[in-house]
């Protein structure tokens, strides 16, 4: 994000957002994993720096079909209730490879888990770089998902939402047409540089502001109670 020109990316909140919004764990050595398109487990090759994987490393191919898998070496344990969304890092495309997700009942269960990572181009190499992160974990309360009645309704049912919806829209529109025009006159120069900024600050349309609004999410790091295990 913040290689894209002048970091426009980062103002997008969704994505900044989404991008905290759990824990990541990190790749312990440097290595290249080229799978030939076969589905057999021999069909993998990974080649670490140096030639010889460091002890600490737990990724191998273990359920073939193209699949790489870190053998995560912690037991997570959640409080009653609570799920563990192991899934890839948000917003972190790598070409040729997709993080599969998996969701694990960590308040209750003895076993670790793997994170896996299905390859997509047979003969393409794919780098996993030293302390890149390759799993974000994310809690999710049980049932909470099921507790949801969606519904799919007309918008104009609800006139307040509606008319603010067909502001923010005319608001787009119009800042559309002002950045394409800042292309070409150099009377609106200065609109090339606009962006939306009502969501990024909580404002509604007619601008009030949203009673619940983040802009930044601050997770603690795990705390190392290793030693006062021992």
């Amino acid at each position: 994000m913040n290689a894209t020109q002048e970091r426009w990316a980062n103002r997008c909140l969704p994505l900044l957002m989404a991008n905290e919004a759990g824990w990541t764990l990190l790749n312990p050595a440097a290595f290249t994993v080229t799978w030939s398109g076969q589905d057999t487990s021999e069909a993998l090759s990974i080649e670490f720096d140096g030639g010889v994987p460091p002890r600490q490393v737990f990724v191998d191919s273990h359920f073939g079909y193209g699949v790489l898998t870190w053998r995560v070496p912690y037991l997570f344990r959640t409080p009653p209730g609570w799920n563990l969304l192991a899934r890839g890092p948000a917003n972190w495309p790598k070409d040729g490879i997709c993080a599969l997700e998996g969701l694990v009942e960590t308040d209750w269960t003895t076993a670790t888990f793997t994170m896996n990572w299905k390859l997509t181009r047979p003969d393409h190499p794919v780098r996993f770089e030293a302390d890149e992160p390759f799993c974000m974990v994310v809690p999710q309360r049980r049932g909470e998902l099921e507790s949801f009645d969606p519904e799919i309704r007309n918008l104009t049912h609800d006139r307040e939402a509606y008319e603010a919806s067909l502001k923010m829209s005319q608001r787009r529109h119009e800042l559309q047409v002002r950045k394409f025009l800042g292309r070409y006159s150099p009377d609106f120069a200065d609109a090339k540089y606009e962006w939306e900024r009502e969501y990024f600050k909580g404002l509604r349309p007619d601008g009030t502001r949203a009673a619940e609004h983040q802009t930044q999410l601050r997770l603690p790091p795990f705390a190392n109670r290793y030693r006062d295990d021992d």
